[in-house]
């Protein structure tokens, strides 16, 4: 079974900045596409950056590209998202997932409690 742990977000002011982790186990990580995705209430689920199995490939949703990066690492079986230059629109609750291949949108795990992130001054 596919375990995804996030961790790292919290209240930050404008402009400030936050890194999260997400912890995974259960599957073979160095073999799956990882990505991060935020949510709001009322809103549908946004992917916010994406990465590929061996970090030649990341993308990032317009609203975050330049502010965010997305990284891992195959031997801790993380990945992480550094968020700098945080805006109050980037308040959501963030999530991680895998995805079998780069061009997969279903994800392979299920969805978890996922990590608060609140910008606000």
């Amino acid at each position: 079974q596919v375990q995804l742990v996030e961790s790292g977000g919290g209240l930050v002011q404008p402009g400030g900045s936050l890194r999260l982790s997400c912890a995974t186990s259960g599957f073979t990580f160095s073999g799956y596409t990882m990505s991060w995705y935020r949510q709001v209430p009322g809103k549908e689920r946004e992917l916010v950056a994406r990465i590929n199995t061996i970090s030649t490939i990341t993308t990032y949703a317009g609203s975050v590209e330049g502010r965010f990066t997305i990284s891992r690492d195959n031997l801790l079986n993380t990945v992480w998202l550094q968020m700098n230059s945080l805006k109050p629109e980037d308040t959501a609750v963030y999530h991680c997932n895998a995805h079998s291949t780069w061009s997969t949108q279903r994800p392979y795990g299920s969805w978890g409690q996922g990590t608060q992130v609140t910008v606000s001054s």
